[in-house]
C-alpha cells in the first residue's frame, strides 16, 4: 500500500514554529516513527510552501496511490484550486490538521478544500496523521 503525505506552507518549520500550538517535534522525526510502526506501508512525504506545487503533486499521484493525507496549512482557508485538484483525482484524500482549527481564529473555521475529502481529522497533534493512516489501512482490508 502506497500512501502520500502532503504538508503545505510553513509546516516545514514544525518543531520551531509556534511550539505552543504545534509542539517542538519536527515532522520528519514523527514520519520516521510512522515508517517504523507501519513497515508494510510505503509512506512518501512531500512538503511545499507553493500552492501550484501541491496541486501538481496531487495531479501526479492522485491516480496511482492508495491514499493521500493532506495538511494544506493556510491554503485550507484560501485555495479553491487545491480543493478542485482533490475533487479531480480518484485517490481518496483525508484532510488533517495538527491543531483544532475551529478553536483558533475565526477565519480558520472556513475551509475551501474539505468538500472533496474522504474525511477530516483535526486537533490531535501529529497523531492526526496516524489516525488518517489507520483509516486508510482499515478501508483497504
Amino acid at each position: 500500500m502506497k500512501i502520500l503525505i502532503i504538508n503545505g506552507p510553513n509546516l516545514n518549520l514544525l518543531g520551531t514554529r509556534e511550539t505552543g500550538i504545534y509542539g517542538n517535534q519536527t515532522f520528519e522525526s514523527y514520519l520516521e516513527k510512522l515508517r517504523k510502526n507501519y513497515p508494510g506501508i510505503e509512506l512518501e512525504y512531500f512538503q511545499s510552501n507553493v500552492e501550484g506545487e501541491i496541486i501538481n503533486k496531487l495531479h501526479e499521484t492522485g491516480f496511482s496511490n492508495q491514499g493521500i493525507i493532506l495538511n494544506a496549512g493556510g491554503y485550507t482557508h484560501t485555495s479553491v484550486a487545491i480543493g478542485d485538484a482533490v475533487k479531480a483525482i480518484s485517490t481518496p484524500v483525508i484532510e488533517v490538521h495538527i491543531s483544532n482549527i475551529h478553536a483558533r481564529e475565526e477565519f480558520r473555521s472556513m475551509t475551501l478544500i474539505s468538500a472533496g475529502m474522504k474525511g477530516i481529522i483535526i486537533g490531535f497533534g501529529f497523531e492526526s496523521y496516524r489516525l488518517a493512516l489507520e483509516s486508510m489501512i482499515s478501508e483497504s482490508l
